[in-house]
């Protein structure tokens, strides 16, 4: 079964020069386990092929049942030098919920 990320989590997003940070939290503790095994940094940097030029670096912090992303390279040299419209990655949050992962039909969302 295939759900967007945005069913079981919330996502908050924001900058440090050039590099896009992007937490994402579970709702509930039982999807921490899912986030962390289907969300991976190499997933994550082909969801965002084309944004993220650089490396993309995966933290977790299961405690607060989240995971922490940083994309490398993904905001055209940083808030006062960037071109782009959102130079400060504040919308690649929303991006990253509309993520599909497939899981088991067996867990309960």
């Amino acid at each position: 079964m295939k759900i967007q990320l945005k069913q079981i989590c919330h996502a908050r997003s924001g900058d440090k020069g050039d590099t896009a940070n992007i937490g994402l939290i579970a709702l509930q503790e039982r999807y921490y386990p899912l986030i962390a095994r289907y969300v991976t940094a190499e997933r994550v940097k082909k969801h965002f092929e084309g944004i993220a030029l650089g490396p993309v670096e995966r933290f977790e912090m299961p405690n607060i049942w989240a995971l922490n992303f940083l994309l490398h390279g993904a905001l055209g040299g940083g808030g006062t030098k960037s071109l782009k419209n959102d130079a400060q990655g504040k919308t690649l949050s929303s991006a990253l919920l509309r993520m599909e992962i497939e899981i088991e039909e067996t867990i309960r969302i």
